[in-house]
Order: structure tokens, then sequence, then C-alpha cells
């Protein structure tokens, strides 16, 4: 038979068919059991195996196979470990990264809960407010034609006034991303979307908003741009004055926008609870403004005003000027957002006699009646002590506790308290707080300041300026905590501004747990007190007080402003105010700092008068002698 080499070439392609349909076969398997990238990988593998395996074949060689056999073992080994790597070493990181690049969560804006005072009125709220870019490259008009009808839209005469030239230069410093306004209010933004000009843009967001502006500002505090409070109850509180809500997720749609994958529970709806505080805001208007008028007439530093009911707490009103607007905090100084009533301290002078012979009551070393020697200057340790008056006065004699609170005493207060034990004392001051704060939730209040137990005990002047409020410093509202105990039978309460929360109905979601009064005096010492104090208010240094038809207690008080540790020329003056004295309630103190001029009777007496007319019509607190009222209206007449 004659050789023939087509047959050769012929017989070679049988073989060769047969393996590639036996690989097409294996392609398909490993197209099901493998992903995507894993199959073109090994697709390219299985082909040229293939090719060289129809070579081999065609040219047996023993050698040769097992080459071809141990590198589809050894490319089988690293596909199995590939695979076991995507898919079960870093299985959960690839799944956790693809989620990333697929979901999101947000958790939606919530309005910020509604502050009112205790009547209702609004005192802080979240409303929308909008910024407006102007992009010119996509304007439609000209810069001129813009500029003239969006101008007459912000109003003239508002913070976002701006005139078409003011616009038009705006509009020439870039091609787009350009702030014209920012916090534009809804009616002024809804004017806006009405031109219907392209090119400007109104990007909404939230803004708080206090619309009696400064009127409890020192109360109330405010909100910075990042929506935290920053003092005030939007500080104390901001736990409670923030909504919670869950968290959205969203996934990413073919498109690339983001869509919520659902509702979270309570989404649509959230509650409707306000914070309440005691404040009366008619009351804390009218009390502000007879600050600063006694501010200008003497030409103050400071001053403050505090109205506490002494049977609960409850702060009515609460002034500290100068103060701040905090829809515009950027514009004031740090120290206008301090509330001084509560984070400075003043020696508080004269007002504290009544305190301390309330003490001396106490301890059971003096009655109403006792009597002193008022020499109207003693020396205690060498240091001269003199009554305000002794220039003019000199020394009253024989004295009673009475008179002692009626002509403020300095020489008869000392006398009264050198009967107690310095230990005794020490104590008596200790249980009353002295050396705290008062606990209020009204936030950054300082602790009162006084010697310790040693430095006391050991100086005999150190008790002895004690007696008439010098030596020591508290704020005015421990003062008025202070005050309160001898209002309410004795009992030392918590100062405090924050009523709770409440729906719309007036039903109270959650009310704060104060502790319980601690008891500091008897009823029957701290209502001879209160008596005591009516005669200042009738005929002694308080006359500037009286109300006729009321029964007022009070006592001034002028001291000395320590200043490097040596006692200056300015002063500080004050008058506490107790009405009605037949049923003790309402405390009014009215602090001074550095008056041009005038002591307690005179600056600060007539606020606290002011004031307490004021507490008697909102109130409707009856007069205790309707006679003298019917008297007085007749005087008044023409």
């Amino acid at each position: 038979m004659k050789y023939d080499a087509r047959f050769e070439r012929d017989s070679s392609r049988v073989p060769r068919n047969k393996s590639l349909k036996k690989n097409k076969v294996r392609d398909k398997n490993a197209k099901k059991s493998v992903g995507s990238r894993t199959q073109k990988l090994s697709q390219n593998i299985i082909k040229t195996l293939s090719f060289l395996l129809s070579q081999f074949v065609a040219k047996p060689d023993i050698k040769r196979l097992y080459i071809v056999w141990i590198i589809f073992i050894i490319s089988g080994v690293g596909l199995g470990v590939n695979l076991v790597r995507l898919q079960i070493i870093q299985g959960t990181e690839l799944k956790r990264l693809a989620q990333d690049q697929q979901l999101t969560k947000s958790r939606p804006f919530v309005p910020r809960r509604t502050i009112i005072d205790r009547n209702g009125d609004m005192l802080a709220l979240d409303r929308p407010v909008f910024t407006l870019y102007a992009h010119p490259t996509l304007f439609k008009e000209s810069k001129d034609a813009i500029a003239s009808k969006l101008a007459p839209t912000l109003v003239q005469g508002t913070i976002f006034a701006k005139t078409p030239a003011e616009l038009l230069s705006l509009f020439n410093k870039a091609p787009s991303g350009l702030k014209v306004a920012e916090s534009l209010p809804e009616e002024i933004s809804d004017n806006i979307k009405n031109l219907m000009l392209d090119g400007l843009e109104l990007l909404p967001s939230q803004q708080r908003l206090y619309p009696q502006q400064e009127l409890a500002s020192e109360v109330v505090g405010y909100v910075d741009g990042d929506r935290n409070g920053q003092a005030g109850v939007e500080y104390s509180q901001q736990n409670l004055l923030e909504r919670t809500m869950p968290k959205l997720r969203y996934q990413r749609a073919m498109n690339g926008a983001w869509i919520p994958e659902q509702l979270a529970t309570g989404f649509v709806q959230f509650d409707d609870l306000k914070m309440q505080i005691t404040i009366d805001s008619r009351l804390q208007r009218l009390a502000r403004e007879a600050v600063r008028q006694q501010m200008e007439k003497f030409k103050a530093k400071r001053g403050t005003v505090i109205v506490m009911d002494s049977w609960n707490g409850e702060l009515l009103s609460v002034v500290s000027e100068p103060t701040y607007d905090p829809n515009q905090y950027y514009n004031f100084s740090l120290d206008r957002f301090k509330n001084w009533a509560l984070t400075d301290v003043y020696e508080p002078g004269s007002t504290f006699k009544a305190i301390n012979v309330a003490i001396a009551l106490e301890a059971g070393v003096i009655t109403p009646d006792s009597v002193f020697n008022d020499e109207g200057r003693i020396f205690v340790d060498g240091w001269p002590i003199a009554n305000y008056d002794y220039e003019q006065a000199g020394g009253r004699g024989s004295t009673s506790v009475r008179d002692i609170l009626k002509y403020s005493s300095n020489v008869g207060m000392v006398h009264i308290i050198q009967k107690m034990k310095a230990s005794d004392y020490y104590n008596a001051l200790q249980r009353l707080g002295l050396g705290q704060t008062t606990g209020s939730d009204l936030p950054f209040e300082v602790p009162s300041q006084m010697k310790n137990r040693q430095q006391f005990i050991s100086s005999r002047v150190e008790a002895a300026t004690t007696a008439f409020g010098q030596g020591f410093s508290l704020t005015p509202l421990q003062m008025v905590q202070l005050m309160g105990s001898l209002a309410n039978g004795g009992k030392l309460v918590i100062p405090h501004i924050v009523r709770g929360l409440f729906n719309t109905k007036g039903e109270a979601f959650w009310e704060p747990n104060y502790p319980e009064p601690q008891k500091v005096f008897s009823p029957e010492s701290t209502q001879k007190v209160i008596e005591m104090m009516e005669s200042v208010v009738h005929d002694g240094t308080g006359k500037a007080a009286k109300i006729p038809g009321y029964r007022i207690g009070g006592k001034t008080g002028t001291a000395q402003k320590a200043k490097d540790g040596v006692y200056s020329k300015a002063i500080v003056t004050s008058f506490v105010g107790i009405m009605p004295v037949d049923k003790p309630r309402y405390v009014v103190l009215a602090v001074f700092d550095e008056p041009q001029g005038g002591s307690g009777g005179v600056v600060a007496a007539p606020v606290v008068k002011s004031v307490i007319e004021s507490l008697i019509s909102i109130e409707k607190i009856p007069p205790s002698n309707i006679d003298e009222v019917q008297q007085q209206k007749e005087a008044e007449k023409p």
C-alpha cells in the first residue's frame, strides 16, 4: 500500500475533534460552578490545554501526557483554592463592601421640641429657612434682568435686602455657586420661586427661632449652627429637646439614585410634646423694663431681678442685664451669654441680716424683743466695724432686734451673732448650703464661697463681718433660695425653671423629680423674721418698696466690692421683698452692680416695688388692707 500523507493528516483530525467535544462539556460544567471572572480564566486554560493535548495525541509521548495531566491537576487545585478564598475566607468582607456600596443609612431631620412659658406662649421653635444660590451660567435672561426681578423679593429694610446693583456685582464674581442670601423665611422663598427664573437655587434647612427675641434669653439660651444648645435650657435640657428618630435605610437604584428600602416605624408622625418652663413672659417683660430703666438712671454696670414662688421653687422671672438676642447670638460678645444671676457671686451685705436673725432665733439665743447696745462703731480684733449712718446718727444705744433689722445696724448684728459659738454659727451656715450650689436646673451655676472652718473659727472678725453680710459671697439665685426658706416656713426648695414635657392637650408626659425640700428653720422663727422685715418696708430703709394695702417684708443691702482682696469704693446694691406677709409666698430680689450713687433702698427697692405691682396684677393677689387701698385711691384723685 502506498503511503498517503493526507491520510495521516485526516486521521489526526479525528481524535482532535473528539477531544474538543469533551472539552466543551467540561467548559459548560465550569460555567455552572464558578463566577464570571473565574469562568473566563478557566476557559482560557482549558483552550490552551486542549490545544496541547491535541498535539500530544497526534504524537503520543507518555512523558508529555504526564506533564499535561499535572498541569490539569495544578490548574484545578488553583481554581479551587481561589474559590475557597473568595467564597469562604474573604466572603464576609466582600459582602460587607458590596453592601456599603449599595446600601446607606441616614437619620431624617426632626424638628427640635418647642419651648413655651407657663402660659403656653412660644419662646423657641424650629422653622424652615432657605439659602439662595445663583448660577449665572444657567441664566436664560441677562444678569441685569435677573437682578432687577430678584431685588424686590429681598425685602428692603431687612437683613436680606439687596439692590439690583449689588446683585449684579455679585453675579459678575463667578459663573456658579454664588450665595445670595441665607436664612430666608418661607414667604420670601415662595416669592422667589414664583419668579420662575432659571439659575436660582433655594436649598432648604431648619433654623431655631426665638420669637420673643431677648425677652428670656438668659433662661432659654440659644442653639448654634450645629443645632447644639449653648446656654440656658437649650443647653441643660438638650436631651429632652431633641427628638429621637430611627434611621432610614437607602438602597442605590440602577440609575445611581438612593431610594428608601422602607419607612422606619414612627417616621411619618412624631410626638407633639413641648417643653414648658416656669417663666411668665408678661412678668419677665415688665421686670426687664424696670431693670433697664434703673440701670440707665444710675449708670449701673449690671442688674438682675429674680422672682420665685417659694412654695415650690418655680422661677417666675429671671432677668439679667445686659443680655443678647438669641436669633443673632453671633453679634454679641461672650460675656453677654453669662446669666450672672447664677454664674457670678457677690457679697450680699445687709440683705443677709434677715437670715442671720433667723439663725439666732432658731438657736434660741435671742427673741424678737431682745435688746442690744448699738454703739454705732466697735472694734473686733482691732478691725473697726461701723453702721452705714454712723457719721450722721452716731450710736443708737439700746436697740431691739426688730429695730436692728429696721435700721440695718451692723453693730447690732455683730452683737446678735456673738451670742452664738463660732462653730455653731458656722454649722448653721453650712446647713443653709453656703459653699455649695442651689442645685438649680439652669446651667453653669457656681457655688457660694466662704472661709474654711479653721479660718472662720480662729478669727473673731470672720463671724463679725458675716453677721452683716460681708466676708463671704453667693449668687443672687442662692440669695433668693435662702429668702424662700423664710417665706415658706423654713424649707430650702430647689429654684428651678423646667416644668416638664406636655402635649398639645396640656397633659404631662414627663415632669422633673426634684428632691424633697430640706428643713432649715421652724415656721415660728421664719414668721417672726418676716414680720420684722415688714417694719423695714413700712418705715425703715425699704420704704421705697411700700405698696398701699399690701403687707410686704423686705431688706435692703449695700455692700462694698472687694478687688484683689481689698474693699474698694465700688458697691453692689440690693433689695429683697417677701409678700404677702400674712401668707408669705413670693420672693423678689433685685441686685445692681456698681451703680453710680445710691443705696439698696434707693436703687433696688423701687424696682422690687414695680415688679411686685406687676405680680399682683398677673396673679390677682388681693390686698391685705382694703381700706388702705381706698384711701390711696382717694388721695390720688385730682
